[in-house]
């Protein structure tokens, strides 16, 4: 297990948060076996107030243009931190966004965010829903605004920062310091790793036909490789997304997705950008019987004359009992994450 401590201040109660008066670090537990740490703490040290802080804020309605819609609406932590339920976000006046919510776990080591990658930076992701005008369908200064004369902001900004003084930067560096806190790694998975536990029969074949069917794409202990594919969906003519094509308007990205983690996969149905399966047979399904071929179609979909991934029932089912060993039932109910 790694500790990695930053410069950091928040003293802890079983009932209430209050800022510890001399700020401290906040200690970020990983597996030695994770990929190593992305985020860049040099501009914006992780600290307890900043955890704080974003928490208040990733649950703060205020941050939408009618009050109504925080980050955790769409982000449920039970479902880890996915809206579940909903094929794709639902914003303001339940107006209806285009892409499914997907998961907050382990931001800290990943390169890319969103279903596209348009955002590099964790510091700069809240911006993208905040502004979107079927999320919050709110500005910097209109959130500014409503936060600068509250109480208990000032006292969490002076907590965290030194100063009353609130700033949109702030605001974005709180949230991402509070998604960076949020690491998942305590599941099944990750005890059998550690000699603790060990997988049954099922899981065990399982893992083996993962390990030759699907880790060409969801490779690692995050078991994404970040990549960006066509995988043979039609296009949705709902929603008309093209994935990184919207982004980058490159004919070569039409319909390529980035490809997400496994982690927790067993609590964030609905499946895929828009949310079109509802379980994970249905995904296992679709890419042995449905995927359908096009010219941008993924070569690791299309090998030796086959379309898809081949896949029996017997096996689909050794399979989705695998992905559930990635399931962290602690992350799902760690009180630190919650409202």
């Amino acid at each position: 297990m790694l500790v990695i401590t930053f410069l950091s201040c928040w003293s802890c109660s079983d009932e209430v948060m209050q800022p510890l008066e001399k700020d401290e670090a906040y200690s970020l537990q990983f597996p030695s076996y994770f990929p190593e740490m992305t985020f860049d703490s040099s501009g914006n040290p992780v600290t307890k107030n900043g955890v704080e802080l974003g928490r208040k804020l990733f649950y703060e309605g205020r941050l939408s243009r009618n009050n109504t819609i925080s980050c955790g609406f769409c982000h449920i932590q039970e479902n880890a931190f996915t809206h579940h339920g909903h094929n794709v976000s639902h914003g303001v006046d339940d107006r209806i966004g285009i892409r499914n919510a997907p998961p907050i776990q382990n931001m800290a080591f990943l390169k890319r965010y969103m279903w596209d990658g348009v955002i590099h930076n964790l510091n700069e992701q809240p911006i993208i829903p905040i502004t979107d005008a079927n999320e919050m369908d709110s500005s910097m200064p209109e959130v500014l605004s409503k936060l600068k004369d509250d109480p208990m902001y000032k006292k969490l900004f002076m907590a965290a920062y030194g100063d009353e003084n609130m700033t949109g930067e702030r605001v974005l560096k709180a949230l991402s310091q509070f998604m960076v806190s949020m690491i998942s790694a305590d599941s099944k998975y990750d005890r059998v790793k550690q000699g603790k536990e060990n997988f049954t029969s099922d899981e065990s074949q399982g893992l083996a036909l993962f390990s030759q069917k699907c880790t060409s794409c969801h490779s690692g202990e995050l078991f994404t490789d970040e990549s960006f594919r066509n995988t043979g969906m039609y296009y949705n003519n709902q929603f008309k997304d093209a994935g990184r094509h919207r982004v980058t308007l490159d004919q070569n990205d039409w319909m390529k997705f980035r490809v997400p983690s496994l982690r927790n996969v067993e609590y964030t149905a609905p499946y895929m950008h828009d949310g079109r399966f509802y379980t994970l047979s249905a995904v296992l399904n679709f890419y042995s019987d449905s995927v359908e071929d096009n010219p941008n179609l993924d070569p690791q979909l299309k090998q030796n004359g086959h379309v898809g991934i081949a896949m029996n029932t017997q096996e689909k089912q050794f399979i989705i009992a695998f992905l559930k060993t990635l399931s962290d039932k602690n992350f799902i109910s760690n009180p630190k994450f919650a409202e």
